[in-house]
């Protein structure tokens, strides 16, 4: 009986103690749905349109691109992590991109990679 007393009482112990691990904020995707357009990051502007079903479209106008002719690309997010598939106008090329949502609402967007961040607002 002694030992199942100190068995609860360490596992007790155990349970009060907070996880190491880092906690990763949870993005809903239906948020993510729309227009967005670039309000700060490395030049130049840009435009991107996530889709349901995980599609969307990329331009830049001042390259002379628009919604209709832009760079289609898939796209996937999984809690913060946002994973965007560049599909390539020559041949069957593919650009892959991994970025760190920090900060997804109605009206903001946010992400990072290890190089820069970007800041989004929906139109």
């Amino acid at each position: 009986m002694k030992r199942l007393f100190y068995f609860l009482a360490l596992v007790a112990v155990f349970a009060t103690f907070p996880s190491c691990e880092d906690e990763e904020e949870v993005f809903d995707e239906s948020m993510l749905i729309g227009k967005w357009e670039q309000k700060s990051g490395p030049p130049p502007v840009l435009f991107y349109r996530y889709d349901k079903g995980g599609n969307g479209v990329t331009w830049n106008p001042d390259e002379g691109y628009t919604e209709m002719n832009g760079q289609k690309f898939t796209w996937r997010l999984v809690r913060s992590e946002l994973t965007q598939i560049h599909l390539m106008e020559v041949g069957s090329s593919k650009i892959t991109f991994i970025f760190t949502v920090t900060e997804l609402t109605g009206k903001t967007l946010k992400y990072k990679d290890e190089f820069d961040k970007w800041t989004f607002t929906k139109l």
